[in-house]
């Protein structure tokens, strides 16, 4: 496979993660990290990291909009909720330890 393929490839793919967490608009921030260790914040911050990586410059909000797909502010006023005691505790647990 050729590196253009690839790029190609892993660009549908990232779209398609995009659509999924978009349709899965019930499954909060603190469940992926719980779970995976990354949210949808994290997709924001490593698009800025590699957009930075090659000159770009893309804003954190920006970059949360694209993952979001709308205002970050938007879509947390419709769907986020507040996390749960049980799902703090689990991510106080399963949090890196510096």
């Amino acid at each position: 496979m050729n590196q253009q393929t690839r790029t190609e490839i892993e660009a549908a793919v990232f779209r398609r993660l995009l659509e999924h967490l978009d349709q899965r608009k019930d499954v909060q921030n603190i469940d992926l990290m719980n779970l995976a260790g990354f949210c949808r914040n994290c997709l924001s911050k490593w698009y800025v990291a590699a957009a930075d990586e090659r000159g770009e410059s893309v804003e954190y909000e920006q970059a949360r909009e694209l993952v979001y797909g709308e205002p970050y502010a938007d879509w947390k006023e419709k769907y986020q909720g507040e996390a749960s005691a049980e799902q703090l505790a689990q991510f106080k647990q399963s949090a890196p330890k510096d």
